[in-house]
């Protein structure tokens, strides 16, 4: 009996000295993954943002010479400011990204108030749609739109044309046909916002509403948009964020009118200068700017409606008269 426990022992031994090797082994695979992780990571951030840092340094280069960086000047920003064709563009920018940033604030939130009220499946397939409108690439969005615009206008324009005289208005690209295709694109986003508040919203305050006799419009207004205006506020910045910032839809839809991407793309193609560098560097400016704007009036918004659901206070009381008896 002595003879088999002696012998077993140092198999045991054995065994439990290749389990430690082996994960030893395994921890140091491990690091060694991390690290192969973190480290490209950092090339793919370095990849993604240092030409963008180049690109706003060399927008204060004090030479023309875009290789060379000889000195601070914002001499660039001034020159881009003088330029006519860039303030027109400038302004087509600022309309377009605000006209639609509105249009599609009020669309999307109507929709999304009115999906709130169908039936699982049929709001299922417009939530589809939704996101569709989302992911499908701006590339065919453009292409999509500029056959529909085009093949409108020349069933249009011979009825105008019919009903109204010589003297009639002539539909084509521009500035109108770039709002409309940036508000069909930009309203999903808002309306996704919308309906992610309303899926954290109190519905309790909204049946003490109508518990106290308060009309729908005035539930809608004392109640349901206080709640959702962070949301709201929120979508539009981003709403107008992504319209001043298209470049795809905007060229297959803007005819003769030019906005800065469109600007600045024909600018490339006479070759870099340091005045293009200042151009994009504003323009990135903008839109880091809207989207932590964005970012915060949303993140404000949701904490301020945590703290009030888990305080449990009423955050609006509805004064009405008594009803009749």
């Amino acid at each position: 009996m002595s003879e088999r426990v002696s012998s077993v022992a140092p198999v045991g031994g054995v065994g439990s000295r290749v389990d430690v090797r082996a994960g030893r082994r395994a921890a140091r695979i491990e690091r060694l993954g991390e690290r192969a992780a973190w480290i490209y990571t950092a090339l793919v951030f370095a990849f993604l943002f240092l030409p963008i840092l180049i690109v706003v340094v060399y927008s204060f280069n004090a030479g023309r010479n875009v290789n060379q960086l000889i000195g601070f000047s914002t001499k660039w920003y001034a020159s881009a400011w003088d330029d006519r064709f860039l303030m027109n563009a400038l302004r087509n920018s600022l309309t377009i990204a605000a006209t639609s940033a509105i249009l599609a604030t009020l669309m999307g939130t109507a929709s999304a108030l009115a999906m709130d009220r169908l039936r699982p499946r049929v709001r299922r397939v417009f939530e589809l749609l939704t996101y569709m409108a989302i992911i499908v690439p701006g590339i065919v969005i453009g292409i999509a739109t500029l056959i529909f615009l085009v093949t409108a206008f020349d069933w249009l324009n011979p009825w105008l044309a019919y009903l109204a005289g010589p003297d009639a208005p002539e539909l084509g690209l521009g500035t109108s046909s770039v709002i409309a295709a940036h508000t069909l694109f930009t309203l999903a986003i808002v309306n996704v916002l919308v309906r992610t508040r309303m899926r954290g919203m109190d519905r309790t305050l909204i049946e003490a509403s109508e518990d106290l006799f308060a009309t729908p419009v005035r539930t809608f207004v004392q109640v349901t948009l206080p709640q959702l205006t962070p949301a709201i506020v929120a979508g539009g910045l981003l709403a107008f964020t992504f319209s001043f910032d298209d470049f795809i839809i905007a060229f297959f839809t803007s005819g003769q009118d030019q906005t800065v991407p469109i600007f600045l793309f024909a600018s490339i193609r006479r070759g870099v200068s340091p005045e293009v560098n200042a151009i994009a560097t504003v323009l990135l400016s903008v839109t880091i700017l809207t989207m932590i704007t964005a970012g915060f009036v949303y993140w404000r918004g949701q904490r301020r409606a945590t703290l009030v659901n888990d305080a449990g206070v009423p955050a609006v009381l509805v004064a009405t008269p008594e009803p009749p008896a």
